[in-house]
């Protein structure tokens, strides 16, 4: 399938590893150039090179902490004019109420939820201005699969849903389609990690956390390349009568009790 994001520029908001990494490395081998951000200014680099050598396209790389609104705005200003942003930085920290803290939501937040609000409301602006452009928000399952035993996640993940539901309702009217995507557990550091704790803590041997993934409806987690795939789609005129809406791509949990 001709997707025609040849000469299109994507900037990938948390491009350092994992989901965002591949998303990267998926525009680029569609022949779109990409602006990367993250913490990480080695990383980048690096995956900036890997990008533009394999693919020949242009990537450009700047370290910015997308917590912070100062920060924020500076990736809008750096890479203005942009036709694809996608949301991806961000992880807030699980735990019930009475465990997590005042820093815990708050830190976690300014990260996975207003970070995102915040971009999306700064590149919305000029895509509007523009008449065209995609916003993709990477959210997750726990805004759907709601869990007490990860309370600022689910709540945090319900609300950039409905953020992005909005938004994309609205943003039509102006040429611009918003879409969240929801990945359940995908095969990166983060999700052994949490695994790993939740075994800890459910079985008393964090090294048993696979036993968690064998329970999953296909027996294994999802695959950064497959979320990026999604994305990709998602983001070309292929899926042009797309806005406003929420693609769980999650094996299948979704649906399961």
């Amino acid at each position: 399938m001709q997707l025609n994001l040849t000469g299109q520029r994507a900037v990938i908001a948390g491009a350092s590893r994992g989901i965002g990494r591949a998303i990267a490395r998926g525009f680029a081998a569609e022949g779109t150039d990409v602006d990367l951000t993250a913490r990480d200014e080695k990383v980048l680099a690096a995956t900036a090179e890997e990008l533009s050598s394999t693919h020949g396209v242009t990537v450009r790389q700047a370290a910015y902490d997308l917590s912070l609104p100062e920060q924020q705005d500076a990736v809008a200003e750096a890479f203005a004019g942009a036709d694809i942003l996608v949301n991806v930085a961000g992880a807030v920290p699980s735990g019930e109420i009475d465990v997590l803290s005042d820093e815990d939501w708050r830190l976690g937040w300014e990260l996975k939820v207003f970070g995102f609000i915040n971009l999306a409301r700064l590149f919305y602006k000029q895509m509007k201005a523009r008449g065209s452009g995609v916003i993709i928000n990477i959210i997750g399952m726990a805004g759907i699969r709601l869990d007490a035993l990860n309370i600022a996640g689910s709540t945090g993940n319900a609300a950039l849903m409905a953020f992005s539901r909005c938004l994309g309702a609205r943003s039509v009217d102006f040429g611009v389609r918003v879409i969240g995507v929801n990945p359940s557990l995908t095969d990166t550091d983060r999700a052994a990690n949490i695994l790993r704790h939740r075994a800890q803590e459910e079985l008393g041997d964090a090294n048993r956390w696979q036993e968690f993934v064998s329970r999953l409806p296909m027996g294994r987690l999802g695959r950064p390349e497959e979320i990026a795939d999604m994305v990709v789609f998602l983001a070309s005129d292929r899926a042009s009568y797309v806005s406003g809406s929420i693609i769980n791509v999650d094996g299948g949990l979704g649906g399961r009790p």
